[in-house]
């Protein structure tokens, strides 16, 4: 392309020389423009479609510096090449300070040179356009954009602040030009307040990207802390040479505060804001540690009201509500700071004591909660007089885990109902009794497999708007020849205890797996299979690798595969957990995290995590119906928020399922649908695509997972 050339001057003959030599180019002619004058000049300029001037200072409608001034004014970012005498120098210099690209002497119009050295003006200044061009949109994105960027040279110095990162460190970018990242991005962690390394300086030394410390904090010039997550990145020349550092990041103090919101919820009693049953069974594990550790004993105390309904029939719920937040309060005066008062909903509260010495200490504090309940409650217009019937489990002795000692003291107090109410009882146990019973258990299980005594059942996964099946999830059973269907909380346990799980678990996947493809065959379209995986499983050397052996043997598309995970398997080691997950997940597996909300710090780690689908507890379900499901919307909003499928478990009723669709709960699963049933009761559903309400079809062995913990 011939470049465009406009010749101010009224001198012909300097006018031909120019022309002459620019059209002698070895890389081709310019077309050329000449006018006398510099408003001539002027008019053509502003039509555009210039590449470069070469003026004259002296014309005749204006003389000296003044031309140029006049000529840059309109046309600032075309070059401009003053032509001047032998003798004129200084006013050639002065324009160059002034904008213009170069100068000529006119005792150089006929030199070879001239051609090449104005297409390397042209093409300079072409360059030097388009990186101007590229600045500005690169500044203009970084402005619009949220998130705060900061770069620096080698030293760690600031050299550019966008204005995200102006009003997140209220450093402007004029006064923070030259100062260490340091003093400007000063950080902390939000746990000791001391100093923590910020990245860019880590970048610098370690030429490669680094991404800043959890639980960080940004101190804002003016004081103020501001809760971060960021990375930085080496910044490269052409040659691969690192030059300086970037780092980008964001506010997540509104995040974190959502986030500890519904952690919150999910682990607290909406109605007396005590823990519920999932925080109370994470302390109970944390006091049974701790109790290990110091030889000492932990207690816990079921206490159930006495008559609690004749007050919510007579008076009405309201008033049942507010007497039962009266007696959250008196209860926690009852005990320790270090103790757990815990609501689990209806008229059951449930205290953990810990640091006992002595197993009786418990009686101490149950004798106090009987004579501070006997107290009058006033509750509006009325003076309430309730009693309370209390069932006490003491660890060791009663159970090694929440769920145990929890069941013991239920039983416990059911006695002390018996007994008359008002008063409390420790649990009494026949340990030659269940020791006998769980022996038995376990001698009959070895040969449960070899025998083909296993069988699964399968409930269906139901979209809630279409009412359509979606999938099914395999359920464990024991076809024992004389003690007929034996159900998991029988014999999983065990199972786990005497390392028989492994092989039974393989078994689960393999039979599952391989009944989904024979469907498939027969034309019935299922569109996934879960399966349950038990804390050993998921633990063991080669879970993974059978897994895929599985699939390969049984050939099955693993995309149609999902596994199922409680939140206590998947906490227990956050980054071997993460290592497997993402194992699977490139396998193509979907992953879902079972009874979801029953664990304790799981949601701080969730967005960790290779997840697809969250399981809303079923017990979160069954309280829609007591306590507007709180809870139940907030596991679906969370799920939403984190694009995550969230399926409803131990679905039973209609409002629960009217509540769930208001939700926007896209999946769900329980008796409302169907009872887990067998194989080919389960091939009959499929044909029709539909369930409906099958509360009396298939198995009537009660609602149980495989779920194996």
């Amino acid at each position: 392309m011939a470049y465009r050339v406009l010749i101010i001057t009224s001198d012909a003959t300097d006018a031909k020389s120019l022309e002459n030599v620019l059209s002698q180019s070895e890389d081709g002619a310019f077309d050329i423009e000449w006018v006398t004058c510099l408003s001539d000049g002027l008019e053509r300029l502003r039509a555009g479609g210039i590449d470069a001037i070469l003026v004259d200072l002296f014309l005749s409608d204006s003389q000296g510096i003044a031309t140029f001034d006049q000529l840059f004014a309109v046309v600032p970012q075309t070059p401009i090449l003053a032509l001047h005498a032998t003798d004129n120098h200084m006013l050639a210099k002065e324009t160059m300070q002034r904008g213009a690209q170069g100068h000529l002497s006119k005792d150089y119009f006929s030199n070879s040179l001239v051609p090449h050295s104005l297409r390397n003006i042209i093409q300079r200044k072409a360059v030097e356009e388009s990186l101007f061009i590229e600045r500005t949109r690169a500044e203009i994105t970084l402005n619009s954009i949220s998130d705060a960027v900061i770069s620096t040279d080698m030293a760690g110095n600031i050299d550019y602040l966008n204005t995200a990162a102006e009003n997140m460190t209220g450093w402007l970018k004029e006064e923070a030009r030259g100062y260490p990242i340091r003093e400007v991005m000063r950080i902390i962690n939000s746990e000791t307040y001391n100093p923590a390394s910020n990245p860019v300086e880590l970048v610098l030394q370690q030429d490669k990207p680094m991404t800043l410390a959890a639980d960080t904090i940004l101190i804002r010039r003016d004081g103020n802390e501001v809760a971060i997550e960021d990375s930085a990145a080496p910044i490269h020349d052409s040659n691969g040479r690192i030059r300086g550092a970037v780092i980008v990041f964001h506010d997540v103090t509104p995040a974190r505060a959502i986030v500890a919101k519904m952690a919150y919820l999910a682990q607290h009693d909406s109605l007396t804001n005590l823990p519920n049953r999932a925080l109370l069974n994470d302390r109970i594990t944390q006091a049974i540690e701790l109790a290990k550790r110091r030889g000492t004993y932990l207690a816990l105390l079921f206490l159930d009201l006495d008559n609690f309904k004749h007050i919510n029939d007579s008076l009405g719920h309201s008033t049942g509500d507010k007497l039962l937040q009266s007696i959250a309060q008196d209860l926690s005066t009852c005990v320790r700071s270090s103790d757990t008062v815990s609501r689990l909903g209806g008229d059951e509260f449930v205290i953990l004591l810990t640091q006992d010495k002595h197993a009786q200490d418990a009686a101490l504090t149950a004798d106090k909660i009987l004579t501070v309940l006997a107290k009058p409650h006033t509750i509006a217009e009325y003076v309430l007089y309730i009693t309370t019937s209390i069932g006490i489990s003491v660890y060791p002795a009663d159970g090694q885990d929440p769920e145990t000692l929890i069941k013991n003291a239920d039983i416990a107090m059911y006695h002390a109902k018996e007994r008359g109410r008002n008063n409390y009882q420790f649990f009494k146990n026949d340990m030659n009794l269940r020791a006998f019973e769980r022996l038995a258990i376990e001698t009959h299980l070895r040969y449960a497999l070899m025998r083909q005594e296993f069988v699964l059942y399968y409930q269906p996964k139901v979209n809630l708007d279409s009412g359509k099946i979606t999938g099914a999830e395999a359920l464990l059973r024991w076809k024992h020849p004389e003690w007929g269907l034996v159900l998991p909380d029988r014999f999983v346990q065990i199972a786990e205890d005497c390392g028989l799980i492994v092989p039974i678990g393989r078994w689960v996947l393999r039979e599952a797996c391989a009944q989904a493809k024979r469907w498939e065959a027969a034309g019935l379209k299922l569109g996934s299979i879960a399966v349950n995986i038990s804390a050993l499983e998921f633990r063991f050397k080669d879970f993974v690798a059978g897994v895929q052996l599985i699939l390969n043997e049984t050939g099955f598309d693993p995309c149609h595969l999902q596994l199922e995970i409680t939140e206590s398997v998947l906490m227990r080691d956050v980054e071997s957990s993460n290592l497997i997950l993402q194992q699977l997940k490139n396998m193509g597996i979907q992953l879902a995290v079972d009874d979801f909300g029953t664990g304790y710090s799981s949601l701080s780690y969730l967005h960790q995590f290779s997840i697809d689908i969250l399981k809303i507890d079923q017990s979160f379900v069954r309280d829609i119906s007591c306590d507007n499901g709180i809870i139940a919307s907030a596991v679906i909003a969370m799920g939403a928020s984190l694009k995550q499928l969230v399926i409803a478990e131990g679905v039973e009723k209609q409002d629960q399922l009217a509540f769930l669709k208001t939700q926007h709960c896209e999946e769900g699963q329980g008796y409302f649908f169907s009872r887990p049933i067998i194989a080919e009761q389960f091939a009959q559903l499929l044909a029709t695509g539909q369930c409906g309400k099958q509360e009396n079809q298939g198995s009537n062995d009660g609602y149980r997972s495989a779920t194996i913990e």
